[in-house]
This record gives C-alpha cells, structure tokens and sequence, in this order.
C-alpha cells in the first residue's frame, strides 16, 4: 500500500505472511535508473508482519514507480505500482488539480465468522472499479474494516480482522498505486456504536497504526490528524475515543470529540490558510435529525463548533461523512455567512441502508443526491487559485457515474 505523501518523503506499507526482510526500490517514472532503496524492515508476528517503508529521496513533483522485495528478491505483481511526491507550487503557479476518493463500510465476508444467512458483504469490484478511475489519493472515512463477535475481546482477534480485510484480491491494485488517508468510525475502533468505555481501545488504535500509513496523530489517544493536498487540508477526526455513550444522561451536553481534540480542530482551522478545509469524520455533521449516531445527538457540542466556525469567520470549511449506508449531501444555510455541507459517502461493500422517511423532508438534503446501493465518490479540485472548483462525482458499484454537483470555493466565504 502506498500511505501519505508529502514533498520530501512518500511512506509505504507491505504485510509478509510470514517472517521475512521487506524492502522498497523506486524511482522517477519512466526513468529506472537511477533508482533509490528505503531501509529494509523486518517483519514479525508481534506486529502482524507489517512494514512502514520510507521513501526519504523524493524530489517535490515527481510520479516514481516501485519494486517490492522480499528477502532481497523482486516480488512481480500483476498491477502497476506507483506513488507521488506533492508539488511545490506556492508563489510559483496555481495549485495542481487533483482528485480523491472517498469510501466507507468496507465488509468483507468470512463465512466460518459471519452471522448466519444472506453475507451482508459483497459487490467487491467496485473496488476495482474505483482503481480504474486512478484517484491520486483514496480518503477512508471510517469502518474501513469490520472487526465483529470473534475479534472484540483480543488482539489477535483484531489483527485478524484486518489482515482478512487487507488481503481481498479486489483491494490490491487500489492500496498499490493509489495513495490512502484513513480514519475510523465504530466498527473498525470496536464493537457497533462503541465510545470511550471500549475496554480494547488501545489494542484498536495500535491495530489502525500498524495498518494505515497517515502522518502524524496529533493526540496520544485516538486516530485524529491531519494533511495537506495542494492547496487543501483535511483534518481526521476520532468520533470515538472520547466519545460519551449514546445512551448517557444530559444527552445534549455529552461530549462526542471531547473537548480537547474539539479544540484542536477550532484551532487548526482558523490558522489553516487552505482553500477547502474539510473535516472527515464517521458520522453525519449537518444532518439535523437526531437518530442513530448523528452529530446533532451531541447538540451542544455540534452547536459549539459551528458557533466557532461563524465567529472566527473560517472561510471553506466542509464535512465528508459516512457510516449510513447511503450517499447524500446535505446543506446547512446559515445566516450572514456561507452554508455548510456535508457530503456522506456510503457504503463500499457493506449493505445499504434507507434513511428514515423524517430525514428526508429535512431542508437541509440536497435534491437528487440520494444513493442507496454500494458507491464511491471521486472528488476533484481544479481552476486558479482565487477560482478553485470542487467537482463532487458519485459512481455506483459498476463505475456507473449516478450524480454530481460543483461547489466554489467562492461561495464557502
């Protein structure tokens, strides 16, 4: 798998199945030699045979190819095997386009461990499908795996799970030439709708470390971080660790990011001077119905946060949800300032699921934008710096393209 990308360093991911020396080879695109080595990585059992592979000799702007090899010899794989540095483009040129994906729900089934009956996975080439349309990076924006009953109480259970997830055929060509951003909702963190109490949480927050590559966790507890693409930044936020639970009393004044990292994200978006800031987080943000897990179930936290993005004036600021096993974007207008969205992209293989009848008569949904099959969306960023469009394209599980809207950046201020 190929993890974060900046203008110096690109790290790498590989997982042995047993134990053995891991090594990367790369260079320019087009060009093999010369051609540059990460350090060689022993992997081990304690660690689930997995490999954090620097590529330290990167030069801003460049596309480079890679070698995997496995106790000093070359592994051939039948998928090109590629990764980017980030362009060096401030005071110089517009910023880049791009594009990214976006995902979330990823089941994959296990006959011996699912739940009796119809597999509720399923419909795995849509991940091939979304390799084809060579996102420069994939956005995971939670239950990227689906740790269930067998996994819960042990490491060994939730290494497991996410050695079976990783290895889907499906999956391949994507993590090897595409580069991957995660964070994580429920089911990846524990058991269904888990919070703070989750006697596992460390054990889980060591799992996504070993298998995701992102750049930095700004807490010591929790997945929350953040990246810059160009001239945008995304911020992962944990809606878990801190999480009260669902059930708790004073359910409006419960905390769901708890006050710390809630003060980080204020903060780390008034100093952002990025374009588009968006914030990715499990649950739905702007949905104001207060079912499931929705952030307006913490109401005075929601509120808080919206009330600083207001008062601070933070110009570009929107939400890339998942978790409902259904697509849809909603819009919150906001008096004497610009509206919020929130675009909530699910599921990839899991099932589908309606939302309630209630939701959709809510002013905040977006006509048309509705999906409830297995989908993925590829958002692109292009047009001058003072002029940047986001292109939201959604795309069904046979890369059918179902819908898309543009939103300006000009109208974010």
């Amino acid at each position: 798998m190929v993890g974060y990308s900046t203008m110096k360093e690109v790290m790498l991911w590989a997982q042995t199945r047993q134990p053995a020396r891991v090594q990367v080879q790369y260079w320019e695109q087009g060009k093999p030699t010369p051609s540059w080595s990460t350090a060689e990585v022993a992997t081990t059992a304690k660690t689930a045979f997995t490999a954090h592979l620097l590529a330290d000799q990167v030069q801003p702007g460049k596309k480079y190819e890679y070698a995997i090899l496995v106790n000093g010899k070359k592994v051939d794989l039948p998928y090109p095997t590629r990764f980017q540095s980030q362009t060096l483009w401030q005071w110089r040129t517009d910023p880049p386009a791009f594009q990214f994906g976006v995902g979330s729900c990823t089941y994959i089934n296990e006959p011996a461990l699912d739940r009796p009956g119809t597999p509720y996975g399923g419909g795995y080439e849509i991940l091939t499908n979304l390799a084809k349309q060579q996102p420069d990076f994939m956005l995971w924006t939670g239950d990227n795996t689906y740790l269930r009953e067998p996994d819960w109480n042990s490491r060994t259970g939730v290494l497991h799970r996410y050695t079976h997830t990783r290895s889907v055929k499906e999956l391949q060509p994507l993590l090897a030439a595409t580069h991957h951003y995660a964070t994580w909702d429920d089911h990846d963190y524990g058991p269904n709708d888990s919070d703070r109490s989750y006697w596992l949480k460390p054990v889980t927050l060591e799992a996504f470390k070993l298998f995701w590559a992102n750049p930095n966790y700004v807490f010591d507890e929790g997945c929350a971080g953040t990246f810059h693409w160009n001239d945008c930044q995304f911020f992962l936020i944990d809606d878990r660790t801190f999480r009260a639970p669902n059930n708790a009393p004073e359910l409006s004044k419960r905390p769901m990011l708890g006050q710390p990292q809630l003060q980080w994200l204020i903060d780390a978006l008034i100093f952002s001077q990025a374009t588009f800031k968006f914030v990715v987080i499990g649950g739905q943000v702007v949905n104001p119905a207060k079912v499931f897990e929705n952030y307006a179930n913490y109401a005075d936290e929601r509120d808080s946060l919206f009330r600083a993005i207001a008062k601070a004036n933070i110009p570009g600021v929107m939400f890339i949800t998942g978790d409902r096993h259904h697509t849809i974007l909603h819009k919150l207008e906001r008096p004497g300032t610009y509206p919020l969205y929130d675009l909530t992209i699910s599921p990839l293989t899991s099932g589908p699921a309606q939302p309630l009848a209630d939701e959709l008569a809510l002013p905040t949904v977006v006509p048309g934008t509705l999906l409830v099959e297995r989908n993925f969306g590829l958002l692109s960023l292009s047009g001058p710096l003072k002029d940047r469009v986001l292109t939201i394209k959604v795309f069904d599980a046979k890369g059918t393209q179902r819908w898309s809207r543009e939103i300006r950046a000009m109208d974010l201020r």
